[in-house]
């Protein structure tokens, strides 16, 4: 799974979440960020622990837990898996999800040898969303 399907994972279930807790108390859902949804759902965790889907919020905070694991430290010897194409313009490069270390620093690297550094990462997400879908997924 690739970074930002995790991201988009977590997003999902946090917010699902959330607007169980907002369709039973009532009240404003917060905002759809992980920061904004994990405190609005540890604000309301003892509430939430004695519902009868209390088992089921285990379980995938659990699965997300290993799911974000697997993602930033793949098991060894697993495969790089190939997402998108390059979002540089006429590059027939792919992006892969692992990042590799780029000389002291972590950066993402495309086949053809474009990089970008970690914190760069996020703001491609425009670019990436304009192109097309995974490739091996």
């Amino acid at each position: 799974m690739s970074a930002l399907d995790a991201r988009h994972t977590v997003l999902a279930v946090l917010e699902s979440w959330a607007q169980y807790v907002t369709d039973e108390l009532g009240g404003a859902p917060p905002a759809r960020s992980v920061p904004d949804l994990a405190h609005f759902l540890l604000r309301h965790l003892t509430w939430l622990t004695g519902q009868p889907p209390a088992a089921d919020l285990a379980d995938e905070i659990d699965a997300l837990r290993r799911e974000l694991l697997r993602t930033i430290d793949p098991e060894p010897g697993e495969p790089q898996v190939v997402t998108r194409e390059c979002v540089v313009a006429d590059c027939a490069g792919r992006i892969t999800t692992s990042p590799r270390p780029a000389g002291d620093r972590t950066s993402i690297r495309c086949s053809a040898g474009h990089t970008w550094e970690m914190h760069e990462w996020i703001t491609l997400r425009p670019l990436l969303e304009r192109r097309p879908k995974a490739v091996g997924a």
